[in-house]
C-alpha cells in the first residue's frame, strides 16, 4: 500500500503485461494508475491524486475524502450495555472508550493513528 495526501493506493503486478496497476481504495470516486517501475507507479500515484484534485476544484467539487472519522456500528444489545458500563465507570464517553480500545488493539494512540501495518 502507498498514502499520498490522505489517499491510500494498492498496487498489483500483471506478470504478462510487465505492469504495475494500481487503484486508490479509501474513496468511492475511481482513481487508477499504472507503471513499469516501483517509481513510475509511485509518480503515476501521486500524479493521479494531484490531478483528481485538480479535476475536482476545476467543477467546483468537493473532493472525495479518503476516510470521515465516522464509523457506524451495530452490534448486539448486551455488548452495547456492557461497552456503555465499562466507558462509565472509567469516566469516558462511549465514543473515546471504543476509540482508545480499537487504537490499542492496533498499537496505536488515538493522537497518532496512522498506520497500515497491523
Amino acid at each position: 500500500m502507498m498514502e499520498y495526501k490522505g489517499y491510500v493506493g494498492q498496487v498489483s503486478f500483471d506478470d504478462d503485461a510487465d505492469l504495475f496497476h494500481g487503484e486508490v481504495v479509501n474513496t468511492r470516486d475511481v482513481i487508477t494508475f499504472q507503471g513499469q517501475s516501483v517509481e513510475e507507479i509511485r509518480q503515476a500515484f501521486h500524479e493521479s491524486i494531484d490531478e483528481y484534485l485538480q479535476w475536482c476544484k476545476e467543477r467546483n467539487k468537493v473532493p472525495d475524502k479518503p476516510f470521515s472519522g465516522k464509523l457506524i456500528i451495530r452490534i448486539p444489545p448486551a455488548l452495547h450495555r456492557s461497552i456503555f458500563l465499562s466507558a462509565n465507570q472509567e469516566g469516558k464517553s462511549i465514543n473515546k472508550w471504543i476509540e482508545e480500545h480499537l487504537a490499542s488493539s492496533f498499537s496505536l494512540s488515538s493522537e497518532n493513528p496512522i498506520n497500515y501495518h497491523h
